[in-house]
């Protein structure tokens, strides 16, 4: 266990008469919650938080120019330095069940135990704030890691952090996708690369039983949907025999897992052209029985001449985050509700309806009451089946709502 440290000698003050979330566990301080922003020269580096008694409350990363200006990581005052970084990614890594192997051991070393290594391994390996690594995200894709940083400490730390996975992993490769618009708000530039330096073309990778052909360089997030995974073979115990609608389909995970249960019928719709290309392909490439479509899935809910008079058996609505932030919640509410009465509708009798959200804005009550207020207008009782949330690998800190972002619910509409 590592020692604590001195106290950084910068220092952020709570307002006295803040109700901060902090004081109740949550790892963030807000710009209006404290006394006054440090100078800029301290944005990056690590400082701490104290309460208006002036007791710590630990060290955090610190930006300026984020509106989240302190992310916790430790509720101790130490430093951000390797050896930090080292132990807490060693922790994450156990929390997952990894061993830890030097790159130069055999795969039965210490005692018989196995490597990270294998080729079938997918999942994710950080989790930001509930791996106290705020900002830090990595995927693990067989013998290739994907990594994204979203803050300005750990940016200045991704060398550091990438010889760390290195050595404790020994990938084949290290993807560093810093493209995600999170990284405008700390003020950072998007940018893809490779720590190798080299290109990494696309290739077919077998997950869950399936070949996906996988852009881990450009595709969406980190290259495939891991936290839905659980999901795709939960929803495709209720397919056989059944037809079944993949709304938002994007590589048609959901759609292939119906297929492959024998689904009497399946058809995925999504709006992105590359994402029915590579549904498609991947259906063709695993030798199922699937339909894909390019469609706006509103407009085709509401296009009667398209829906014709059929009904589906099993429905599977997996949007994109309509709550992106808090302002946009009164939109969101709307457009969950109408796609999820508009699924009502075109659902027979005794179907089922697998429906998710991935935005954290969204918690469980807006969700079910969303889905109430749907069932009500559709003039359907629904019962629910099964309570859906996101994998292990993706811990959920019970102090931090934000953590949890994955949920949803399968239904039986009668």
């Amino acid at each position: 266990m590592m020692a604590a440290m001195s106290s950084p000698a910068t220092v952020l003050k709570l307002k006295p008469n803040a109700k901060a979330r902090v004081l109740a566990g949550h790892p963030w301080v807000f710009a209006n919650e404290v006394e006054a922003l440090l100078p800029a020269a301290h944005d990056g580096e690590v400082v701490e938080c104290r309460d208006r008694l002036g007791r710590t409350l630990g060290s955090g990363i610190y930006n300026s120019k984020s509106q989240i200006v302190w992310r916790r990581f430790s509720r101790e005052r130490v430093a951000l330095d390797e050896a930090w970084l080292r132990g807490a990614l060693g922790r994450a890594l156990a929390r997952r069940g990894a061993v830890l192997l030097h790159p130069d051991r055999e795969g039965g070393a210490q005692g018989g135990a196995a490597s990270l290594r294998p080729c079938n391994t997918f999942r994710r390996l950080v989790w930001s704030e509930s791996d106290d690594l705020p900002g830090l995200v990595v995927d693990q894709f067989g013998d290739a890691l994907v990594v994204q940083v979203q803050t300005l400490a750990m940016d200045r730390r991704t060398p550091q952090i990438l010889d760390l996975l290195a050595e404790l992993l020994a990938p084949a490769e290290i993807i560093v996708r810093n493209d995600g618009n999170l990284r405008r708000l700390e003020g950072l530039p998007l940018e893809v690369h490779t720590r190798s330096g080299r290109p990494w073309e696309p290739r077919w990778v077998k997950i869950d039983g399936f070949d996906y052909w996988l852009d881990l360089l450009h595709g969406q997030k980190t290259g495939f949907y891991l936290d839905q995974r659980e999901q795709h073979a939960a929803v495709a115990k209720y397919c056989a025999g059944k037809r079944v609608l993949d709304a938002f389909c994007n590589q048609g995970p959901f759609a292939l897992h119906a297929a492959r249960a024998g689904a009497s019928e399946v058809l995925g719709l999504d709006s992105a052209e590359d994402a029915i290309a590579a549904a498609r392909r991947n259906a063709e490439r695993n030798g199922v029985r699937a339909a894909f479509e390019v469609a706006n899935v509103f407009d085709r809910f509401n296009d009667k001449a398209s829906a014709g008079d059929a009904l589906w058996d099993v429905i599977v609505l997996d949007p994109p985050p309509f709550a992106k932030s808090k302002s946009a919640l009164a939109g969101a509410f709307r457009g969950y509700k109408e796609i999820n009465l508009r699924a009502l509708q075109r659902l027979a009798p005794g179907g089922v309806l697998a429906t998710y959200s991935c935005s954290h804005h969204m918690g469980d009550a807006e969700l079910r009451s969303v889905l109430a207020e749907a069932a009500a207008d559709a003039k359907r009782r629904v019962q629910v089946l099964e309570f859906c949330h996101q994998p292990a690998d993706h811990p959920v800190l019970i102090t931090m709502p934000e953590s949890e972002y994955l949920r949803g619910y399968i239904l039986r509409a009668e």
